[in-house]
């Protein structure tokens, strides 16, 4: 199991990603858009840089929803390679069967 803080910090990043986006978004086109004027790319450029470094998506780890493990985790599921092995098995998964040829 993952330290709390662990997981309570993904979270907060997470959040503080989902609010601002769209601003970064905007402001990351504006400053890649060689159209744009100089002077107005790198006012864009420093209002990022003036943002707080958990808005980056980059930042954000994906962890499992049960567990909080950090590596190992299939999208599919949302949960570790470990856990959805163990809810399979136990047959709590619907239509995941274990394979054999």
């Amino acid at each position: 199991m993952a330290k709390k803080s662990l997981t309570r910090r993904n979270k907060k990043r997470e959040r503080i990603s989902l609010l601002l986006r769209e601003k970064r978004k905007k402001l990351i086109s504006i400053a890649s858009d060689e159209n744009i004027l100089f002077e107005a790319r790198l006012a864009a450029q420093t209002k990022i840089s003036e943002m707080p470094r958990d808005a980056s998506y980059t930042r954000q780890r994906r962890r499992c929803g049960l567990t909080g493990r950090p590596r190992g985790n299939l999208r599919k599921f949302g949960m570790s390679r470990i856990a959805v092995r163990e809810l399979a098995s136990w047959g709590q998964i619907p239509g995941l069967i274990k394979s054999s040829w």
